[in-house]
């Protein structure tokens, strides 16, 4: 989705449960994806998560896009997440994150596992926090490069004091 994310999420989720004959105190664990991926969608569902887990008092599984794809998987290759600008962010074995162009990536040796579609994705980062040891920390986003976004290069207005 471009727009919206944020005010469709409850609504699907709760469709989701339904559908599965569920309610929100059926649940034990709550698993989300951390990244790397879309900026806004991680924020918003790393947010939606820790916000439900805090309100069911239980447990938040944040799950990587590289655990999930390797799960997906079956672990014969090097999980890809695609990146701006013909480049993807992988974690080789034991190597931290990082983002590459993609024909160094394809030259690295394994075949290049992107991720699922999104029913998919969402059963795999599901069965990585089922499995997942407690305690865990509390999810939070996988950045592994800055944001696009700047902060504005002006100073911000001067506001008055009421006194003045």
């Amino acid at each position: 989705m471009g727009r919206g994310q944020a005010e469709r999420l409850m609504p699907l989720l709760e469709e989701v449960l339904a559908e599965g004959g569920a309610n929100w105190r059926d649940l034990c664990r709550i698993g989300t994806g951390v990244g790397p991926g879309n900026f806004t969608g991680i924020r918003i569902a790393v947010s939606a998560a820790r916000g439900l887990a805090l309100a069911l008092d239980i447990p938040a599984i944040g799950v990587s896009t590289f655990d999930a794809i390797s799960l997906a998987g079956g672990g014969r290759s090097l999980p890809a997440v695609p990146a701006p600008r013909d480049q993807v962010y992988l974690r080789p074995d034991g190597a931290e994150p990082r983002l590459v162009p993609v024909a160094e990536a394809e030259r690295l040796g394994p075949p290049l596992a992107y991720p699922p579609e999104a029913g998919q994705l969402a059963l795999a980062i599901a069965r990585v926090a089922a499995s997942a040891d407690l305690p865990a920390p509390a999810p939070a986003p996988l950045y592994i490069r800055p944001a696009d976004a700047a902060p504005p290069r002006e100073a911000p207005p001067a506001i008055l004091d009421d006194d003045a």
